[in-house]
């Protein structure tokens, strides 16, 4: 079974990005303990790109039903509204794409890059 690329993306104003970026650091005590939980998650990541003025979640899961945990987990979802509030928009639908390929770097290996 080919694994499902999940990403969700939060954009703002640049004014309201290191307000929003500092809410998403503390989001994760919250979030953390559930998510982890979650059948069939493989990875998840939480980024922020301060030159688009957008925050990211990018997870990595067994399979699309899997993904689609995120969509109804209710900590996320209460914790989205103060963002909503702050003038944060959400993209969507959220995407969840299935693999087509995949490749892993020497460093998920642990083993240097050649120089």
């Amino acid at each position: 079974m080919k694994p499902v690329v999940r990403v969700s993306i939060l954009r703002c104003s640049p004014e309201r990005f290191a307000e929003l970026r500092q809410m998403s650091v503390e989001a994760e005590r919250v979030l953390r303990p559930g998510i982890e939980a979650m059948p069939g998650l493989l990875a998840f990541y939480f980024g922020a790109d301060e030159a688009t003025s957008s925050l990211a979640n990018v997870s990595l899961w067994t399979s699309l039903e899997a993904a689609k945990q995120l969509d109804t987990f209710q900590p996320m979802l209460d914790l989205g509204k103060p963002f909503i509030a702050k003038g944060a928009t959400f993209e969507r639908p959220i995407m969840n794409y299935g693999t087509l390929w995949q490749l892993n770097g020497s460093a998920a290996s642990g083993e240097a890059a050649p120089a």
